[in-house]
């Protein structure tokens, strides 16, 4: 009998075989995999761990587009095959196993020299670099280029420090000849003298406090006093760390001066800039000092949340006048839950509201106060889509509508602006759709990039500009009817882009700094440590009840010019990642949502270049530690809003808390 009860349990347990077990592959080529499945006539849906890279269709059609090692995962759902492969979720609970595909780097075609003139100045150095083209077309610079020197004239003219800059040494001429896995270029360059007689150096400011630029401008003058064009100038720094202070002394690597002149330091200290050019140097010193911007947190409230998992917030003020707040909860019976926050000491649950979901992931209000909408995932028909509230009441919420056309695959953020609904379809693209009247909505348009394998996460619209976040697709500005370009609801135009090399893109949100008059796109990474005490399940261990750490960092892009946009400053913590985040362009302070490093609050004011964390721009951090969460004493911060100076955010674990920024000229040390 026992014998026949381990068979039977055997049976019930499927298990899959995939053919072949691993893959290799060309860029551009594809082949077919296949499941055979022990145990179960059900059908398997596959998912490709990088999409971008390589794109698997759900019936097991795989195609590469980037070289690199990947993961194909065949997953054998928890509920019967119903039609429609997108309504499957990598989160299913089903059976699953994964093969590798290894997509080998296709070789290099031809390389060419870029960049660098065909005239140079002697005493100058120059970078120079190679861009190669493969056999597949694609343009690359990931490979080793050696570059080599011949002197046409026997004589020492140039000479390389084999790290991709040239130095011109002398009047003469040379040949550079750039060799790259057996294809190489070449490139004549003449030397001529350099006519600077001596160089200005000239600094925005003496004195400055750590995570300040200050810009140098070095120009080069002539025997006669005239300024020189198109010298080329580099910069170098030496620095004095101020020994009475721990935090810089043996700092290391305190300061940094780009190509372009800009300084900052992270370090107090005394710093010298010099330009050189040939055998001309100019010398000017900066005094930086600490940016003590340090403030105290007084907590003000906490509505816990215990038995389940919270997700995504909002905070309006209601048609009645009074402060309100909403927020989802995460792989549980599809519960928004309702609060009034006019006393951030005393939130009350006012109203819950069950939708036909697993997860309501994010949660919107128009900005009447009067439509919320909650994104759902995990509908037990599989049509997930949005919910639309009626929140005029926010005691008694009605549901006024469902909308899922289109939208069966899952929806993980929304956002509604003026009457629009723009909503993530599927992780694939986003869907914008009328709500003029909420219950009767309709779809006008939607938004798409065309690179293989895209991926969107996030859309935040501000002023009739839409930004997306999209994993390895990186970050994208879309006109919808405020970008000047002739985009709107109905017909969405881009406007620029900026990739992301991790591919961990996960959030993204606008600013505009008034202080340095710059636009900044901040793109979130999402990422997790592999956990040792479970390193097989990722991601975030709720089931198992372990805490998780994240990693990851934010960065900062500059989009004042759409064509080219830059990456030019981070904010990254030691040993955590971010979530979601909330900007006060006002006071230009940021507000993080740091995952298990709790909510923290940074000031962004002037110009943004280098590593923010280690220039002391935190405010203040609070831990959310609850000892009867979900998981307890365990803060896992996942969305923060300012709403009439008090800073309200939900935890993962614990619910919805309210704290607020003690006046910095009461304050003393920050923290809590």
């Amino acid at each position: 009998m026992r014998a026949l009860l381990f068979l039977l349990t055997v049976i019930q347990a499927p298990t899959i075989e995939v053919t072949p077990a691993s893959l290799t592959l060309e860029v551009g080529e594809s082949a077919t995999i296949r499941a055979i499945i022990h145990g179960s006539d059900a059908q398997v849906v596959f998912f490709s761990g990088n999409r971008m890279a390589l794109t698997v269709t759900p019936s097991g059609r795989v195609t590469a587009n980037r070289p690199g090692a990947f993961v194909v995962t065949a997953l054998l759902p928890d509920k019967p095959f119903d039609g429609a492969w997108d309504s499957y979720s990598r989160r299913d609970p089903g059976t699953r196993t994964t093969i590798e595909v290894i997509v080998a780097e296709p070789p290099l075609k031809s390389i060419a020299i870029v960049g660098f003139s065909k005239q140079i100045y002697a005493g100058t150095t120059l970078p120079i670099r190679a861009l190669g083209t493969d056999t597949g077309g694609a343009e690359r610079t990931d490979f080793t280029t050696r570059f080599l020197i011949n002197d046409d004239a026997d004589a020492q003219t140039a000479e390389t420090d084999g790290f991709g800059n040239i130095t011109a040494l002398a009047p003469g001429s040379f040949t550079i000849t750039a060799d790259a896995d057996g294809v190489s270029a070449e490139q004549f360059v003449d030397v001529i003298p350099n006519p600077t007689a001596s160089l200005t150096l000239t600094a925005s400011s003496r004195e400055a406090r750590t995570g300040d630029v200050v810009r140098f401008e070095a120009s080069a003058l002539s025997r006669a006093g005239e300024r020189l064009e198109n010298i080329p100038i580099t910069f170098a720094l030496s620095s004095r760390p101020d020994p009475n202070r721990p935090e810089s002394v043996g700092a290391g690597a305190p300061a940094q001066i780009d190509p372009l002149g800009r300084f900052v330091a992270e370090q107090p200290g005394i710093y010298t800039i010099v330009a050189l050019s040939g055998d001309r140097i100019a010398r000017r010193s900066v005094l930086v000092t600490p940016r003590n911007v340090a403030r105290e947190i007084e907590f003000l409230g906490h509505a816990r949340v215990s038995d389940r998992i919270t997700s995504d917030l909002w905070v309006w003020e209601g048609i009645d006048g009074r402060d309100y707040a909403v927020h989802g909860t995460w792989n549980a019976e599809g519960h928004a839950y309702f609060y009034d926050v006019t006393d951030p000491t005393d939130m009350k649950l006012i109203d819950k509201v069950q939708v036909d979901a697993r997860t309501v992931n994010d949660v919107k209000v128009s900005e009447d106060g009067r439509i919320c909408i909650l994104s759902r995932e995990g509908a037990s028909n599989r049509r997930n889509g949005f919910v639309l509230l009626d929140v005029s009441d926010p005691h008694n919420v009605e549901i006024l509508s469902t909308f899922d056309d289109g939208l069966t695959g899952g929806v993980h953020n929304v956002f509604i602006h003026e009457d629009h609904v723009y909503a993530v379809n599927n992780g694939r693209r986003w869907d914008v759709i009328n709500v003029e009247d909420p219950r009767n909505p309709f779809r006008v348009s939607h938004f798409e990039t065309k690179t293989p394998g895209r991926s969107v996460h996030d859309v935040w619209v501000r002023d009739g500009v839409a930004y997306q976040a999209g994993r390895s697709d990186g970050l994208i500005v879309v006109d919808v009817g405020g970008g000047g370009i002739g985009g709107s609801p109905t017909s969405p135009v881009e406007m620029g882009k900026f990739p992301q090399i991790t591919g961990w893109n996960h959030a993204v949100w606008p600013f505009k700094s008034k202080s340095a008059g710059r636009s900044y796109v901040i793109g979130g990474d999402e990422a997790f440590y592999t956990n040792p005490i479970k390193p097989e399940a990722g991601g975030i261990l709720w089931k198992e009840q372990i805490p998780s750490r994240a990693k990851g960092w934010l960065h900062f892009v500059e989009f004042d010019d759409m064509k080219e946009p830059r990456e030019v400053a981070r904010y990254q913590l030691p040993d955590s990642g971010p979530h979601n985040l909330w900007i006060d362009w006002d006071e230009e302070i940021m507000y993080v949502a740091h995952y298990d490093a709790g909510l923290r609050i940074v000031d962004i004011s002037g110009e943004l270049l280098g590593d923010l964390y280690r220039q002391g721009r935190e405010i203040a951090r609070f831990f959310s530690a609850d000892n009867e969460g979900f998981l307890a004493n365990a803060p896992f911060a996942w969305g923060p809003q300012l709403h009439k100076g008090t800073i309200f955010f939900a935890d993962f674990n614990s619910g919805l808390w309210a704290i607020r920024l003690v006046p910095s000229d009461t304050a003393t040390d920050g923290g809590h």
